[in-house]
């Protein structure tokens, strides 16, 4: 056990020190971030005595392939890449999961064998890509001019931009068309007014679309149709509008009829009262004697004269004399036959 293990350690320090030559076409692998790539590797010869996984210059793993009464050894140099590093099914095709950024290179694998004066080797080179979220799309400068809208799409990608490809569909029209590049040109009428325009972004592992933009969106008014947009806020406008006015309409009536009672109040206020004043107990009645004239004047008789009573009353106490009122306190007259 001792002597394969110094034989394998011994093979594997020669490998580092003469370097192998390449054997192979080199494959060009990608992956997911976070997910998992295969480095698939075909044996041609036999016996094999060893199996080296290399990172640009470092090594991942070296493998002593199994004999008949043991199994393989397996040597992961890198403590943190060993719940990353598998081989399914007991081959010696590499899996390495769990893929970051970081990942991508150049991978190798060397053979080697006591049949071969030199290793056979593999290379890969992996990249590693992320998932593109949805592109961004940027309207450039719209002119309107003679009822043409000419503008320009911009589509890009906020992150995770690396080797992404742009191109565009143009929908609404009896036949669709695409264009590549990441810049659409756009020059519409009115007879292209229900076109819609999108964005295709897409790298090595996904694919993912703008938002639709609209044609009758960009360089509003330009053949000659008023937006919709525009209607609803003037719509909007002019209901506002209304509904100030009336609340001032409902203001100023209400002001002038608070107005007008304070002025009825004041009026009714400036009207003097007149008290019916009963004589009081101790208070002087002056008595004026009017006479019943005839051509002959009768002497003066108590039952044939007529008395009146005029009564003066007193002032008020608060201020203002009361207006004085004659009272009739009774009328006493006999007609002569």
């Amino acid at each position: 056990m001792l002597s394969s293990t110094a034989c394998f350690t011994f093979i594997f320090l020669l490998c580092q020190l003469t370097g192998p030559a390449a054997s192979g076409v080199l494959k060009k692998l990608v992956g997911a971030l976070g997910g998992s790539v295969n480095f698939p590797l075909n044996l041609s010869v036999d016996p094999i005595d060893s199996i080296i996984w290399v990172f640009n210059t470092t090594t991942l793993v070296t493998i002593q392939p199994k004999l008949a009464d043991k199994k393989a050894l397996i040597i992961v140099t890198q403590h943190r890449n060993k719940e990353r590093v598998n081989f399914p099914h007991e081959g010696y095709s590499l899996k390495l999961s769990k893929l970051k950024k970081n990942d991508s290179g150049v991978y190798r694998v060397e053979i080697h064998s006591s049949t071969l004066q030199d290793p056979l080797t593999q290379e890969y080179e992996l990249r590693v890509y992320e998932h593109l979220s949805k592109p961004k799309v940027i309207i450039g400068l719209q002119n309107n001019k003679n009822g043409t809208c000419v503008t320009n799409l911009t589509c890009s990608m906020e992150q995770g931009g690396e080797d992404v490809t742009y191109s565009w569909k143009s929908l609404g029209q009896a036949t669709n068309e695409s264009h590549s590049g990441s810049t659409l040109p756009i020059s519409w009428r009115q007879e292209k007014r229900d076109m819609t325009f999108i964005c295709m972004a897409r790298n090595p592992i996904s694919s993912n679309s703008s938002n639709p933009i609209f044609a009758w969106k960009l360089c509003e008014g330009a053949a000659g149709g008023l937006d919709t947009t525009v209607i609803l806020k003037l719509l909007l406008s002019l209901t506002l509008l209304c509904f100030i006015a009336l609340v001032l309409i409902i203001l100023i009536i209400r002001r002038e009829r608070r107005k007008e009672s304070i002025e009825e109040k004041k009026g009714l206020n400036l009207h003097p009262e007149t008290l019916n004043y009963s004589p009081t107990f101790g208070e002087t009645s002056e008595y004026d004697t009017i006479s019943y004239l005839n051509s002959t004047v009768p002497e003066e008789n108590a039952v044939n004269t007529l008395y009146s009573t005029v009564q003066i009353p007193p002032k008020v106490r608060t201020g203002g004399e009361i207006p004085l009122t004659a009272h009739v306190a009774r009328h006493t007259k006999e007609i002569y036959p």
